[in-house]
């Protein structure tokens, strides 16, 4: 790979047929698919960190999602399904350490079963072979979960997605991509047929020793996630849409509870809420994990509860939405807060369905940040959501499951470009 961010000396002016802007999963699938269809083009990515999914790639949940969720029909589900089976071959492929469990979800009460036949029917519209699982059935499955019933999803799996990030730019450099770590994006110009990114490059992790860095491109592709609307903005793009910030906190449980289960174990959602609740996770690496939950952030990179970006915040509360989407959910939003404050409310959650866990089984977790879009109505925008103008197209909008599609999330984006011409 040519890792060109440790050259302290370039010259002032770099050119390229197409720029990536961040090296996560998607960024990262998108340089490899491109590099594949237009290998006589000169093609880099550029990322802030020192390292690829920093963010959140290498902060999730590490589950292959199936597509029981989502509505039929949606590109939400078809990239799903698709992405589920794709991101298995390419493990496979590349000796990627990954296992399809399945995964449970299990109703607790009388409403939860009726949610299970509607997420079934969903389901099999999607195109899943799932199954209904009795009570009797779902403790012959999983002996220290308690349910009224189950929704049996076979195709469900765990993987380590920083793994395959770093796969795919491993081949990405291997075909000739280029990728500049420690460059921070401070300025972006679209005018004359090209499309100029004013960086900032930091040498070491202490980010010391920053030098300016002018890159020119034809066609840039933005795979920044929170930062999304801010790139929208940025090129005077109409932005109906702002970037928030929920921050996810997990738990680790102690190694001895390694085999409390054997499948994914996840909740019923609740239909009006968009996240899908708290679950008991098997890691690839043989843990379990419990989470998470759901609190707005104080900063768009606010992973610990202190801390905070003033800029981040002044920008949240100047947008009409984020009002009216605190207002619609203020008295679940007071929940999660509380969950967050005070771990015996958050065990409650999973001992609705994992009775036998107490607080002491619970170590601390890395946290992870959604990047969710949300329109001036307060709405969150559910489906993939994309800006493009002549020669740039911004990913404004990924929400999980997009690691589990992100191959077919960068084919959906290469189709948007211009590939018949030269840059």
């Amino acid at each position: 790979m040519s890792d060109s961010s440790s050259q302290a000396n370039r010259q002032a002016r770099t050119d390229y047929d197409a720029l990536i802007i961040g090296a996560g999963i998607i960024g990262a699938a998108t340089a490899w698919r491109l590099q594949q269809l237009r290998p006589d083009w000169r093609i880099a990515i550029i990322e802030k960190e020192q390292s690829c999914a920093q963010h959140q790639t290498g902060r999730n949940s590490g589950v292959i999602h199936a597509g029981v969720y989502y509505a039929p029909g949606s590109l939400k589900a078809k990239l799903c399904v698709e992405g589920n089976q794709r991101t298995k071959a390419f493990c496979k492929e590349h000796r990627i350490a990954f296992e399809e469990c399945g995964k449970l979800l299990v109703a607790c009460d009388e409403q939860e079963l009726k949610g299970l036949d509607q997420l079934k029917l969903r389901a099999r519209q999607n195109g899943l072979e799932v199954e209904t699982q009795s009570a009797q059935q779902l403790k012959q499955r999983e002996p220290n979960i308690a349910g009224l019933g189950a929704l049996w999803v076979p195709a469900s799996g765990i993987v380590d997605y920083a793994e395959i990030c770093r796969e795919l730019l491993k081949q990405f450099g291997e075909a000739g991509g280029e990728i500049y770590y420690g460059h921070e994006l401070k300025r972006l110009r679209e005018r004359d047929g090209e499309v100029q990114l004013q960086c900032t490059s930091s040498l070491s992790i202490a980010h010391t020793d920053r030098q300016s860095q002018i890159f020119y491109c034809k066609q840039l592709i933005a795979c920044a996630g929170i930062q999304s609307d801010r790139l929208v903005k940025s090129l005077g793009l109409s932005v109906d849409f702002q970037m928030m910030p929920f921050r996810g906190e997990y738990f680790q449980l102690l190694g001895e509870h390694n085999s409390i289960i054997n499948h994914l174990i996840y909740p019923v959602p609740d239909p009006t809420m968009p996240f899908l609740g708290v679950h008991l996770t098997r890691m690839i690496d043989g843990s379990v994990t419990v989470g998470p939950n759901a609190v707005l952030a104080m900063g768009r990179e606010a992973y610990k509860k202190t801390q905070f970006s003033m800029a981040d915040i002044q920008q949240m509360v100047s947008e009409p939405g984020s009002y009216r989407l605190l207002g619609r959910f203020w008295k679940a939003g007071l929940g999660e807060l509380r969950d967050s404050l005070f771990k015996h409310s958050y065990l409650k959650r999973v001992q609705s369905y994992c009775p036998s866990l107490k607080v002491s089984d619970l170590l601390p977790y890395k946290a992870g940040i959604r990047a969710q879009a949300v329109d001036k109505q307060g709405n969150m925008i559910d489906d993939f959501l994309f800006a493009q103008s002549e020669q740039c197209l911004i990913v404004c909008n990924a929400p999980s499951p997009a690691a589990t599609s992100a191959l077919p999330i960068a084919d959906h984006i290469v189709a948007k470009l211009d590939l018949n011409t030269p840059a």
